[in-house]
């Protein structure tokens, strides 16, 4: 009797240590409701101090693996060498996809620094399908490219494009703060850039027309809005539109009082004339807008967004439905609730009240609660949403109703301990092409 009380006390132990590693060491599902009310018991500097003693050798054995990727990655320089290939079965169990994973030349993301420091912000990288090759840009502006055949041998062959970024900065005398997209249409190549000068932080759109040798970006949009603190709120999206023009998302960069004031750029998705470079509002009350996706058919707008603590959301703007300009509702309504030291702000307001049609404002389509780090959306003809999550480390697949009304079914593909940060759909050959931030590196899904 005793010794089965011993094995049970032992056992009981041991699945104890084995869950408390999984959370000091952040590879367990971050969507998991049981780890996830755990961490709510257990305090972050708590967590941080067993990782850092109780947990040390197996902490080590973790940072020495990632050291050991990390150097393999640097040897091979450009090769883009291909280093996993895995079946991802979802969620439901009832489709598999094949994945692919090659290395990019660029910087990984820095946990020990959090994920909102200066630093990452230039760790955030972002890639296009330009006819059959793809092009990519690190968030320190360097930029590749690579034949999109080369994904079927053992490496992507990547070559370097020369540009001028680091010489419109030099003559603006402006510090880098991060790229925060890329996007290609008729024979041009568009990045939004965010920067540092003499008036503050602000974020604008530059493009170059597409060359394999150098890329000559110039100014395209200028916001001439600013900020005087960093943050990570810049939103920053580029996607197609209609009628010669393209779409651009910009975060509310914590200035609470301009996502509601149609006078600023800040909280908003504006459309873009390609030829006059004048602009529309198309939203407002925008948080962080991440994702951003136009559906020709549906004549319809799709955006991701970042919530506070929980409530990360996506939006529908139907165009032909909307007699106004939609309103999102940021920061009145939110289906998050604040961070620590925002309590106050919120409070004294009167703001992130639950409902939004309640408060006059559009209701988000589908918002997620605990937040998943919503990033890129893609739209399929076979209204299927693929939306990608960093904190998440996941593909969250929505089968629609032809009204785009109602969600069918829901699946997930988990990869485990990797932030998406691009997503993009090649519809010639059935594939996703994404940017794992942590290695960094591609991603090739194959859907079956």
């Amino acid at each position: 009797m005793i010794r089965k009380i011993l094995l049970t006390i032992l056992f009981t132990i041991f699945v104890s240590f084995g869950i408390l590693w999984l959370i000091v060491d952040g590879g367990y599902d971050k969507q998991n409701k049981f780890i996830l009310f755990l961490k709510q018991i257990i305090p972050t500097h708590l967590a941080r101090e067993v990782r850092n003693t109780l947990f040390i050798i197996p902490n080590l054995k973790t940072e020495n693996k990632i050291l050991k990727q990390q150097v393999k990655k640097y040897e091979q320089g450009y090769q883009g060498q291909l280093f996993n290939e895995e079946k991802i079965v979802s969620t439901s169990g009832n489709t598999s996809f094949k994945l692919k994973e090659f290395f990019l030349p660029f910087p990984r993301l820095d946990n020990n620094l959090g994920w909102a420091a200066t630093e990452n912000s230039k760790r955030a990288h972002y890639l296009e399908l330009i006819d059959e090759s793809i092009f990519v840009i690190s968030g320190l502006g360097e930029t590749i490219y690579f034949k999109k055949e080369n994904i079927d041998s053992k490496k992507l062959s990547q070559k370097k494009i020369q540009n001028n970024i680091s010489m419109i900065l030099k003559e603006k005398k402006a510090e880098l703060i991060g790229i925060r997209d890329m996007f290609y249409e008729d024979g041009y190549l568009y990045i939004s850039l965010q920067l540092k000068d003499k008036n503050g932080f602000t974020i604008n759109v530059y493009r170059a027309k597409v060359s394999y040798n150098k890329l000559e970006f110039e100014k395209f949009f200028e916001t001439k809005e600013y900020w005087q603190n960093y943050n990570v709120f810049s939103g920053g999206r580029i996607e197609k539109f209609k009628n010669n023009k393209i779409l651009f998302s910009i975060g509310f960069s914590k200035n609470y009082k301009a996502p509601q004031n149609k006078e600023s750029f800040l909280g908003k998705i504006i459309a873009i004339d390609k030829s006059s470079k004048e602009y529309e509002l198309v939203s407002y009350g925008h948080r962080n807008p991440q994702g951003l996706y136009f559906s020709k058919i549906a004549n319809l707008i799709i955006n991701t967004e970042h919530g506070p603590k929980g409530g990360d959301e996506i939006n529908f703007n139907f165009l032909n439905k909307n007699k106004t300009i939609p309103n999102f509702g940021w920061p009145i309504s939110s289906l998050g609730s604040p961070y620590k030291g925002e309590e106050k702000i919120f409070k004294a307001n009167g703001w992130l009240q639950k409902s939004h049609t309640e408060n006059g404002f559009m209701e988000p389509f589908k918002y997620f609660t605990p937040a998943i780090g919503i990033s890129e959306i893609i739209f399929t003809s076979s209204k299927k949403l693929y939306v990608s999550s960093l904190r998440a480390g996941s593909i969250y697949v929505l089968n629609l109703d032809s009204n785009y009304e109602k969600i069918l079914k829901e699946d997930r593909l988990f990869f485990g301990n990797k932030r998406i940060r691009d997503l993009k759909f090649d519809q010639e050959n059935n594939q996703f092409f994404v940017i794992f931030e942590y290695t960094p590196s591609i991603g090739v899904i194959k859907l079956n």
